[in-house]
């Protein structure tokens, strides 16, 4: 019998350390991204995660599935999850995957991919914005890597939740004046009637 689909709500997010200890051997791009990312950064847990988002090259995806195993993989876009074929690609347009815990019947982790390469890191949402990936890409001291604070918040202000602001608040009395000025001009080509500019 096809099992029945899981909650699009059905989140038991793991940590970045159980992550990170899952993909330890993989000798290919990958970082923490979202709220978890700037925690990271910051070195505390400043809010509840509800997800853990990810990021790796999307020509990657088989190898992180195979360090899987016990996951049930599937697209997501256009407001629909979409279950994956074994070894199944998904369509260029899809940019997102979660990964189902089978026997805990959760999502654990959501896998974002990007067009990037191992050296240069691209902006998914304006490809002519890049930067060299070491640049954007931060480790900690336990070697989880983290998507850069002002990547992170130039996704954020797109969307302005309530979680977004609060982050956005914790994050800029820490940015420095580079972190700052990447931002405010990212944010101010992409939605010149920000909030944020000013604070920035």
């Amino acid at each position: 019998m096809k099992p029945a689909a899981l909650p699009d709500d059905a989140w038991s997010a793991w940590h970045p350390q159980e992550l990170a200890r899952r993909f330890c051997g993989i000798a290919r791009p990958w970082c923490v991204v979202g709220g978890w990312a700037l925690d990271l950064w910051h070195g505390v847990e400043t809010r509840p995660h509800e997800d853990l988002e990810c990021t790796i090259l999307r020509d990657d995806l088989c190898l992180f599935c195979a360090a899987l195993p016990e996951m049930r993989f599937h697209a997501v876009g256009d407001g629909r999850v979409e279950p994956l074929g074994a070894g199944e690609v998904p369509a260029a347009g899809i940019a997102q995957v979660w990964c189902e815990d089978v026997a805990a019947r959760c999502w654990r982790v959501d896998m974002m991919l990007e067009d990037g390469t191992p050296d240069i890191w691209v902006y998914k949402r304006d490809p002519s914005v890049r930067r060299r990936r070491s640049e954007m890409v931060r480790v900690t001291e336990d070697g989880i890597p983290y998507l850069a604070p002002e990547a992170v918040l130039l996704f954020k202000a797109k969307y302005r939740r309530d979680k977004d602001e609060a982050d956005f608040a914790q994050a800029l009395p820490k940015l420095d004046i580079p972190q700052r000025q990447w931002l405010k001009v990212r944010i101010a080509e992409a939605h010149p009637d920000h909030g944020w500019l000013r604070a920035l």
